[in-house]
């Protein structure tokens, strides 16, 4: 194994909290290894002020650091999985996922608590496509507003932009020790997740060996098993991360339920679909939940999306 091993990770402090987790993992196995955390600054870092969906590109918080990875400045990324496109740079590879988090949306409303009880017109923050769509499917009264920028940065314009509510995501506030703030757990019958969400990805090079061995011990199957078939989903239906397209699978004894979204940006088409099967097939069974989406209108509402959104 190797003596010295370098993650690359973003600078916020989810970012930072999931390097750590990893780090401290990693050093439990491997007492004799020296780990280092390596901050990268990407392009969704850098840009703030712009909505993502208008940034283009699939690979925002996660292309600088796979970058550092190829040239070997870092042995080993920690993403976000919803972060992550569904296909890598050549050379790169997905050697383990963790444990998956709660995988769910929750709002943050300190006087309405729950959508429900939002008035007509209340406005609510969110960055994502996905939510957006399904949130204006739920309550098409609601003013949806753009919110950027990390989990404390979205907690403080809660306030300072005057927001009845925010949406983020469950698993990340639970991360950083601020789930007292949480009003709702927001059903998934309302908003169902984006793909990955709730779990990491560890990226490693695959000429790497030592690294691949050591990040695979980290590996919790179920959570890959899942995150494979959403992730084989998303890359048939040839979506983004800024595309409203929303997965979640879970695994039951040995089999994998799968449900799966597509809407447009109005919420006023949503398109959902269910299956089931072998947990020895997760890709098939993502491909084949894809394609029923598609058939179902899921290709009409993509191909307008693709003359909408920049690439």
């Amino acid at each position: 194994m190797k003596s010295r091993l370098v993650i690359g990770t973003r600078a916020s402090a989810l970012a930072l909290w999931q390097a750590h987790w990893v780090k401290d993992s990693l050093a439990i196995r491997f007492p004799h290894c020296d780990i280092e955390i390596r901050h990268i600054v990407t392009t969704g870092d850098k840009i703030q002020n712009v909505p993502l969906a208008k940034i283009g590109g699939k690979a925002l918080f996660t292309k600088e650091i796979e970058v550092a990875m190829l040239a070997g400045e870092v042995d080993l990324a920690v993403h976000s999985m919803k972060d992550m496109p569904t296909v890598l740079p050549e050379g790169l590879m997905i050697s383990a996922v963790s444990q998956r988090m709660d995988p769910g949306d929750a709002l943050i409303s300190p006087i309405f608590k729950t959508l429900d009880n939002l008035p007509k017109g209340a406005r609510i923050g969110t960055s994502s496509l996905r939510r957006r769509a399904q949130m204006r499917a739920y309550r098409p009264d609601l003013e949806i507003v753009e919110l950027r920028g990390n989990v404390d940065t979205r907690l403080k314009k809660l306030i300072t932009d005057k927001l009845d509510g925010i949406i983020l995501a469950a698993a990340g506030l639970k991360r950083l020790g601020l789930s007292e703030h949480i009003t709702q757990y927001i059903p998934m019958e309302v908003c169902l997740p984006a793909v990955g969400q709730g779990a990491l990805a560890l990226e490693t090079r695959r000429d790497d060996p030592e690294v691949i061995a050591m990040v695979a011990t980290l590996n919790h199957e179920g959570a890959s098993i899942a995150v494979n078939a959403e992730r084989a989903m998303l890359n048939e239906m040839e979506g983004g991360c800024q595309v409203p397209i929303g997965g979640y699978a879970v695994v039951c004894g040995n089999i994998l339920h799968m449900e799966g979204l597509v809407a447009n940006l109005d919420g006023d088409t949503c398109i959902r679909e269910r299956i089931a099967g072998s947990c020895q097939e997760p890709e098939a069974l993502g491909r084949a939940l894809a394609r029923r989406l598609l058939a179902r209108g899921g290709q009409e509402i993509l191909t307008k999306l693709r003359m909408e959104l920049p690439e």
